[in-house]
Order: structure tokens, then sequence, then C-alpha cells
């Protein structure tokens, strides 16, 4: 059951980011993005001191800044095409 919420939220995520930045692609390389996105927002924000509390709304920031921020990564890696 965690891993159905947690592939969700990804998806949810990673849909939000690709709008933010306007990315379009499908429903599993968002859950990907989501995730792995969510994963690094959480990292800087802990390493950089911000506490972001146990929150949803907080926590869906700190993912989707984290995911645009992997958006941004792979872009620049991979050129505009992404």
């Amino acid at each position: 059951m965690n891993l159905l919420i947690t592939i969700l939220v990804g998806a949810l995520i990673g849909w939000l980011a690709g709008i933010f930045m306007k990315s379009a692609h499908g429903f599993w390389l968002s859950c990907i993005l989501g995730i792995v996105g969510s994963a690094i927002g959480g990292w800087l924000a802990s390493a950089l001191g911000i506490h972001i509390g146990s929150g949803l709304i907080s926590s869906l920031i700190v993912g989707v800044a984290g995911t645009c921020l992997l958006i941004v990564i792979v872009r620049a890696v991979m050129g505009k095409k992404f």
C-alpha cells in the first residue's frame, strides 16, 4: 500500500512540476521524476537547514521544487528537448 501511495504522490508532484516547467512527459516518467525530485528537494532542504515539518502542503512544495530542479539539470544535460 505504501508503494502505491508513493507512486501516486510522485506522479502528482511530477505532474505539478511539469506544469511549472512547461514539460510534458508520460505517467511513469512523471512518477520517477516526482519521486527522485522529492528526495533531492528533501535532502537539499535538510542540507540548507530548512525544517519542512510533516505537513502535506510543505512536503508537496519541497517535492515540486526538487523536481523542478531535477528537470533543469536534465535539460542542461540532454538539451531543450526534455
